[in-house]
């Protein structure tokens, strides 16, 4: 596809082309890309643990602007945007808040992958009024099964990876079966496809505040998931182990208003592994009234 193509009027259709903006709220100037069409309800990409602006799948980024304003943006101390990395979930879904209240939005949809799926459960309790509709995909509750454990088995494949000149998401998103190495390799070439304007990497510090505040979340108290009353899509592959499964299936049933899908020989990175089945999905359910 030619870059005339992916820009339709001042309208961005290509994740690889959205150019990278700032807005300052609340001391912190948070670096976000937006893209397609500037009408309806925009959705909020969360991300995860270590991810700047370029760990989006423009897979997945693409497939739901085709149809929705998309908007993703970097945390505070993460990538581009300035500040220093909150230690907690709850503060990050502060930050997020401010986010979208600085670009002057009322209502939004929000597709959350882990680490961001905690942080939008919390926005769901705190600011419920402000979310329509929401992803959870390769995610977990407070208190859930194996999230403790997140810090030792990234700390692990990382190791592994440098081991084995490979990046870290290829063992801690996919399947270590034929299928899931393939998607692995195809997924971190979609990440690259982007040349220009890149973010820049996430700093040490900004990693290890991110693995502290997921190990609080870890350990925390269950909360009462019933008071989530938004439609929600839980999504994940059948063999997470950053987030097991369990979770998944588990928060499915706690929210009163939840559907699941569970995506065959694949782990946490399911919805990028499957993302020709995951964004039709999505946009199903997004262009719900």
């Amino acid at each position: 596809m030619n870059d005339a193509r992916e820009v339709r009027g001042d309208v961005v259709t290509s994740y690889k082309n959205a150019p990278t903006r700032t807005v300052t709220a609340d001391g912190v100037t948070f670096a976000y890309r937006e893209l397609g069409p500037r009408s309806g309800v925009p959705v909020v990409f969360l991300t995860h643990l270590a991810a700047v602006l370029d760990n989006w799948d423009p897979r997945v980024v693409d497939g739901i602007a085709a149809r929705h304003r998309v908007i993703t943006f970097d945390s505070r101390g993460v990538g581009a945007s300035t500040g220093s990395t909150p230690k907690t979930i709850e503060e990050m879904a502060k930050d997020a808040v401010t986010f979208i209240r600085a670009l002057g939005l009322k209502q939004v949809d929000i597709l959350s992958f882990s680490m961001g799926g905690m942080i939008a459960q919390v926005i769901a309790q705190t600011d419920p009024q402000l979310i329509r509709r929401l992803i959870l995909a390769g995610t977990g509750p407070a208190g859930g099964e194996g999230i403790k454990n997140v810090t030792r088995i990234s700390h692990f494949d990382t190791l592994r990876a440098l081991l084995t000149l490979q990046d870290p998401k290829q063992f801690l998103f996919f399947t270590r079966t034929a299928n899931g190495r393939r998607a692995g390799k195809e997924f971190l070439a979609r990440l690259k496809e982007r040349t220009k304007d890149r973010d820049k990497a996430i700093s040490l510090t900004s990693y290890l505040s991110q693995l502290k505040a997921i190990h609080r979340w870890g350990l925390a108290r269950p909360q009462d998931l019933s008071v989530i009353q938004h439609p929600v899509l839980v999504a994940n592959g059948d063999d997470d182990r950053m987030v097991p499964t369990q979770n998944s299936v588990a928060m499915a049933r706690r929210l009163p208003n939840a559907e699941l899908v569970i995506y065959p020989d694949a782990g946490h990175g399911g919805i990028f592994q499957f993302h020709e089945q995951f964004v039709p999905t999505a946009l199903e359910f997004f262009g719900r009234p």
